[in-house]
């Protein structure tokens, strides 16, 4: 799996622009690699909570049977925002670095 590069902002602005792609070969890389987690626990997930008017932000627990967190401070009228703020949630869990 491919190292992730912080001053790659290129993808990321490539990612802000077209969250649901198709994304290049180089930022379809990245994005499969901030969606793999080792564990699911705590992996962070969009719910679709009204269909096709509310997607709220989640994480799992990791185990089977017990219920999802919702994070019901972040819930978006937009899914390509939802998908946005779980992006930079995972980019800043992988890099240590924030997006603005």
């Amino acid at each position: 799996m491919i190292e992730i590069d912080p001053t790659r902002r290129d993808l990321v602005a490539a990612f802000w622009e077209n969250p649901k792609g198709p994304h290049s070969p180089e930022l379809q890389q990245l994005v499969n690699k901030l969606r793999f987690e080792p564990s699911m626990r705590d992996k962070y997930v969009v719910v679709c909570t009204k269909p096709y008017e509310e997607w709220t932000l989640a994480q799992l627990p990791g185990q089977r049977g017990k219920p999802i967190r919702m994070h019901t401070d972040q819930v978006f009228s937009n899914l390509n925002d939802a998908e946005r703020a779980i992006f930079k949630l995972r980019w800043e869990a992988h890099t240590g670095q924030t997006l603005d």
